[in-house]
């Protein structure tokens, strides 16, 4: 009789199928511990068991104890998803409106990122509960003006998933940073997020950048405190 694989085999088995299939291609990263366990109905313990597996084989690399991870209600939201994805998962329904897409140059950016280029795509998106309506972010992303996303300036973000967006580009973040501040808010940002200028929110920037290094995306989103928060890990 032969014998059934543990649940932790057949998922490293499923995953090292894509893996070396291309399914996902060098650099992408795997979605988070829970997305996975969401995916194959098992617990984040066994996850870790396959990823510790496919770590072995030398088919994925891992980083234990790195990270920061943005939190909503102190539930975990995985960024790998996006973020209209990750709210989902934890069953929190999100309303996102785009304000804006449309080609900039912003040299200063680019001197921050050390880019050769200047040119960049803009999104600007507000998001709210759609429980009450309340503006809980304020997200203002720049990708780069690749010929892939001309048609994202020309005909907008409409419903599309600006995640599945950029994975379609070939934007694939694999690694960057995370930055923290808090900042009181302009008339114009009040209005955005229906709040009185002078409101205290956090600010988050984050920088992705792809396997080789090339630019993936600068993000910098204006969060309302009584739902996110930002938590560290490290050992």
């Amino acid at each position: 009789m032969t014998a059934v694989p543990l649940k932790h085999q057949a998922i490293t088995e499923a995953l090292a199928r894509e893996i070396r299939a291309g399914d996902r291609p060098a650099g992408e990263q795997l979605p988070g511990e829970y997305a996975l366990a969401q995916q194959f109905g098992v617990s984040r313990t066994t996850v870790r068991a396959a990823l510790a597996e496919l770590s072995e084989a030398g088919l994925i690399a891992t980083h234990t104890g790195k990270g920061s991870y943005v939190l909503f209600d102190g539930r975990r939201l995985d960024a790998q998803l996006g973020w209209a994805h990750a709210l989902a998962v934890q069953g929190i329904d999100t309303r996102v409106h785009t304000l804006a897409v449309r080609a900039v140059r912003d040299e200063e950016l680019a001197q921050r990122l050390g880019l050769e280029t200047a040119e960049f795509v803009r999104v600007e998106r507000t998001r709210e509960l759609a429980e009450d309506g309340v503006v809980v972010s304020y997200e203002c992303s720049h990708l780069p003006l690749l010929p892939a996303l001309r048609d994202l300036v020309e005909h907008g973000l409409a419903e599309a998933s600006l995640t599945a967006v950029m994975q379609n580009a070939g934007l694939h973040p694999h690694h960057g940073e995370q930055l923290l501040s808090g900042r009181r808010i302009d008339a114009e940002q009040a209005a955005l997020l229906r709040r009185v200028p002078g409101d205290w929110l956090l600010q988050a920037s984050r920088t992705s950048w792809a396997a080789d290094d090339s630019f993936v995306e600068h993000v910098v989103s204006l969060l309302d405190p009584d739902h996110f928060q930002l938590s560290l890990e490290f050992g």
